[in-house]
């Protein structure tokens, strides 16, 4: 299964970052590949939510759908992810952050996967591939982005 492994350093502290990675419901405001996410289910304490996304590969006027489950381990800055159900045979991973100090944030991505589509070759599975990649990097640039603007008054 092909690992796409991802980073992207922030200008802002670590849980300012952390915060708005974990409120997913925001995402389709700032992220143009986000179509829809609806959080189905949250723990009591926030720590497990299970999400239903609707994303867009506008290159090839594709929708994908899957419903992951989200646990986020708020000491450790780590969210684990899977998919429960979906357009994927298989995906997963997982979001760390870390403090790099002077208010910078590391912010890594690691995402496996799996997504046929029949009858396509292992010719576009290099296409899929960069696309994960780069749809997994806007993700993170997004919510870089989103972090250094200035906080509302």
């Amino acid at each position: 299964m092909p690992t796409i492994e991802n980073e992207v350093t922030v200008n802002a502290p670590l849980e300012r970052v952390y915060a708005l990675a974990k409120d997913v419901e925001s995402f389709p405001e700032f992220m143009p590949d986000v179509e829809s996410l609806v959080v189905q289910e949250r723990s009591d304490d926030g720590a497990r939510t299970v999400t239903q996304w609707v994303g867009v590969a506008s290159d090839f006027k594709l929708k994908i759908r899957w419903t992951e489950e989200d646990v986020w381990d708020d000491a450790a800055h780590i969210c684990r992810f899977t998919q429960v159900k979906g357009d994927y045979q298989s995906y997963g991973g997982n979001w760390t952050f870390s403090d790099l100090g002077g208010g910078q944030t590391k912010f890594s991505s690691v995402l496996t996967y799996e997504f046929e589509i029949p009858l396509i070759g292992p010719l576009l599975k290099k296409v899929v591939a960069k696309l994960m990649r780069e749809n997994t990097q806007r993700l993170l640039d997004a919510i870089k982005t989103r972090a250094e603007q200035p906080e509302p008054a």
